[in-house]
């Protein structure tokens, strides 16, 4: 195998040449100047394979991003908790379009018909590190309730679980079902019941299960670690859009193993099937079994 120089792969040897080459051949990597790379035609053919990937892919992100606005766009959610991922998940949803009207701490929830204040919620949570009841006190029109069970029964078209583990028992999946609601995605760790979850698919909603509705945190994760050992620092919108492009894959690949193995529709199946095929194959290629 012979070992050339990037410079050499383009051919003129300037500095923005090995940038445009590092950008469209191997994405969030950076090459310095002059880094010897082996390289062969059928390695450059099979680099040149990973960029059309690359733009395949971020082409079903694009459009995958339009959709899921179109999906939030004028809908009202009910969201639980407030800690970073029900801050996030309502900062989000509204950035879609959507007005979130819900949240709840360990002592109670508020309702706000008009739409979460993000700004205010923040400055209570993360800098005053208050509680949940204050953001009721401050804005007028809002409702401040004592416990956290009724907050599923203000009517939505999407639910999203963020507070804690069976918050949602057969009791509210009832309520939610009730209230109009399309779909409950899960952004705590197994926030709803078994009996809950039967009742959301006997009904029809769309049900996104946490080991696939909440990995964007340890992906984020991820990226993080990645970011550091490259010595590379992604803007907001760059760590965004990757974060995006993740929990597509993720969608698609629980979406189809439910498909593969007769359950269509059914995300709960689809995401214990991938999971368990990923570590199943895994374990098989390192010869474990």
């Amino acid at each position: 195998m012979k070992v050339i120089l990037l410079d050499e792969i383009k051919g003129k040897g300037g500095e923005g040449d090995v940038v445009e080459v590092a950008q469209g051949y191997a994405e969030n990597f950076l090459f310095p100047k002059k880094l010897a790379v082996a390289a062969t035609k059928g390695n450059l053919k099979q680099l040149d394979e990973r960029r059309n990937n690359i733009a395949k892919r971020e082409a079903v992100r694009l459009a995958t991003a339009n959709e899921t606005k179109a999906a939030f766009e004028g809908k009202t959610v009910t969201v639980s908790g407030s800690g970073n991922v029900a801050i996030y998940a309502t900062e989000k949803a509204q950035q879609l379009g959507a007005k979130v009207v819900t949240l709840s701490d360990s002592t109670g929830w508020i309702h706000d018909p008009a739409g979460i204040d993000v700004a205010l919620l923040k400055q209570i949570k993360e800098v005053e590190r208050g509680r949940i009841k204050e953001y009721a006190a401050q804005v007028p029109g809002s409702t401040y309730t004592e416990g956290f069970r009724g907050i599923w029964t203000i009517p939505c078209d999407i639910a999203l679980p963020c507070a804690t583990q069976n918050e949602i028992t057969a009791a509210e999946a009832d309520e939610i079902v009730k209230g109009g609601a399309m779909a409950v995605a899960e952004g705590a760790n197994m926030p709803s019941t078994p009996e809950a979850i039967a009742i959301f698919q006997k009904a029809g909603l769309l049900f996104a299960p946490a080991k696939a509705a909440n990995a964007g945190g340890v992906a984020v994760s991820a990226l993080e670690m990645s970011q550091n050992s490259m010595r590379y620092s992604w803007t907001f919108e760059e760590v965004d859009a990757k974060l995006q492009g993740i929990m597509v894959n993720i969608f698609h690949n629980i979406n189809n193993a439910a498909k593969e193995y007769g359950m269509e529709g059914n995300l709960v199946a689809g995401a214990n099937l991938a999971g368990f095929k990923k570590v199943s194959e895994a374990m098989i290629a390192q010869g474990v079994v």
